[in-house]
């Protein structure tokens, strides 16, 4: 978030509240982060708040356009304050991270649907599911490959044998 938390929310006409600029900076300092994150967060910064008063709080900051909220498949929702455009994001399958890509080609080609049907679009979401650098290279740590593996078994063979 680049501008004052109390500022952004004066200038939608919303009730400047501890609780909700708390909300805002948990949101802005961890992008991708759950509900139950900044309600640790928003305790850590100003004492005791309830999860209720959480997801009060992010509901209405989502609902002014201030804070983004996606749900990627199988997990909780995740709330994030890029918002104005239309990125996309990265998702690990593995450990579920989860990272912010700009779209593909010019300001926003997925907001021209082959057959629109009707609808007259104005937001895309899009996840690209795989695995992050870091669990690749744990993957490859793990498990040998298939050359590794014959030339654990020749060595085995050679030893049985010499």
């Amino acid at each position: 978030m680049h501008a004052d938390p109390a500022q952004l929310l004066r200038q939608r006409g919303i009730q400047v509240t501890a609780q909700r600029i708390a909300v805002l900076r948990a949101v802005s300092a961890r992008p991708h982060v759950t509900a139950d994150a900044v309600a640790d967060a928003v305790r850590a910064e100003i004492g005791a708040i309830s999860l209720q008063s959480v997801y009060d709080a992010l509901g209405m900051l989502v609902a002014e356009g201030l804070v983004r909220r996606i749900q990627p498949s199988g997990s909780a929702a995740l709330y994030e304050d890029r918002v104005g455009d239309n990125h996309h994001h990265l998702i690990c399958r593995s450990c579920g991270r989860v990272v912010d890509v700009d779209c593909a080609v010019g300001a926003a080609p997925c907001l021209e649907a082959v057959d629109d049907q009707g609808y007259e679009i104005d937001e895309a979401e899009v996840a690209y599911w795989g695995r992050c650098p870091g669990c690749q290279g744990k993957s490859r740590k793990r498990k040998p490959s298939t050359k590794q593996k014959q030339k654990h078994h020749h060595k085995q063979r050679s030893r049985q044998h010499g």
